[in-house]
C-alpha cells in the first residue's frame, strides 16, 4: 500500500459511461486518503485503469457504489475474482465495500451465479449499507463518509469524503438535480459531478453542464469537475455551457487525470 500522505488525492480512472471508447472507460474514481485507498463504482475498464495509476486490487481498502447500473458496477465481480488469484492469500486486510440499501442483496444475487470464485476467506470481507432514503454517515480511522440520496436509481446515492486534516471531496454519482447534493457538498474543497449530456439533450436522472454548475454554485464550490460524459458532449463546448452557472475553477474529467487537495 503507498506511503500516508495529507489531503486526498483523486484519480479520475473512468469518465466515460455505457458507451465503448477508448479514451473514456466507464464510471470510476480512485481516491487516496492517508494509507487507504478508496474506489467509487467500478465500470468496465476499472482493473485496467487501476494498474495504470499503479494501482492493484490488492491496494483497494473500500468499494464505493452510487448505484448498481452496469457502466457504474460491471467490474465488481472481476475485482473479487482477481482478489482470489492465485489462492485468495495476497490480501491481508479486510476489504470494506460500501452501497445503497440493497448492496447486499445485489452481492448475494451475484454469489447464486459465481459461486465461491467471488466468495473472500472469511473476515476480508466487510458489506456496509447506508440509508438511501436519508443522509447517513459512517467513520473510519483516517477518514468519514457522509452520504444522501439522490435522483437516480432506488439505491442511488452519492459521498462526500471527510479527511482528518480537514479536507473533504464530493462524489455524486448519476443523478438528476436534487437540494440533497447541494447539502451534501456543502463547501467541499472538490465535487465531481456527473455531467451526461449536454444542455440541449437532457434526459431525466442525469445532469447536464448548467444544472452541474448550479448545484456547484448553490453548494459553494470552488473546484468542480465534469465527468461522466456520453459521446455527445466531446462534440459540444460543454464549458461554455457549465459557464452559465459557475465561474470557479472548472475541470473536464479525463481518464487517469489526477487532482490533489492539500495545501
Amino acid at each position: 500500500m503507498s506511503s500516508v500522505q495529507s489531503g486526498i488525492k483523486v484519480t479520475i480512472l473512468g469518465s466515460g459511461t455505457c458507451v465503448p471508447s477508448l479514451a473514456r472507460s466507464s464510471c470510476s474514481v480512485l481516491m487516496q486518503v492517508g494509507a487507504s485507498k478508496l474506489l467509487f463504482d467500478s465500470g468496465p475498464g476499472t482493473m485496467r485503469r487501476l494498474l495504470e495509476a499503479n494501482t492493484t486490487v490488492f491496494d483497494l481498502s473500500h468499494i464505493f457504489y452510487s448505484h448498481f447500473h452496469p457502466d457504474h458496477s460491471g467490474e465488481f465481480v472481476p475485482l473479487l475474482f482477481a482478489t482470489k488469484y492465485p489462492d485468495g492469500s495476497r490480501r491481508k486486510s479486510p476489504l470494506t465495500v460500501g452501497g445503497g440499501r440493497g448492496l447486499l442483496n445485489f452481492y448475494e444475487g451475484l454469489k447464486n451465479v459465481y459461486g465461491q470464485w467471488i466468495e473472500l476467506a472469511p473476515g476480508l470481507l466487510e458489506i456496509i449499507e447506508f440509508d438511501n432514503k436519508n443522509a447517513d454517515a459512517i467513520t473510519f480511522e483516517e477518514f468519514s463518509v457522509y452520504t444522501a440520496p439522490v435522483k437516480h436509481n432506488e439505491e442511488s446515492i452519492a459521498f462526500r469524503i471527510a479527511s482528518t486534516d480537514g479536507y473533504s471531496v464530493v462524489y455524486t454519482g448519476d443523478t438528476d438535480y436534487c437540494e440533497s447534493i447541494i447539502d451534501l457538498a456543502k463547501d467541499a474543497d472538490l465535487l465531481i459531478c456527473e455531467c451526461a449530456l449536454p444542455d440541449k439533450l437532457r434526459v431525466p436522472g442525469h445532469l447536464t453542464p448548467s444544472l452541474a454548475g448550479e448545484l456547484a454554485t448553490k453548494a459553494g464550490v470552488g473546484n468542480l469537475v465534469l465527468t461522466h460524459f456520453y459521446p455527445e458532449c466531446d462534440q459540444a463546448d460543454i464549458a461554455t455551457e457549465c459557464r452559465k452557472s459557475y465561474d470557479g475553477q472548472l475541470i473536464l474529467a479525463e481518464d487517469l487525470m489526477e487532482l490533489e487537495i492539500k495545501s
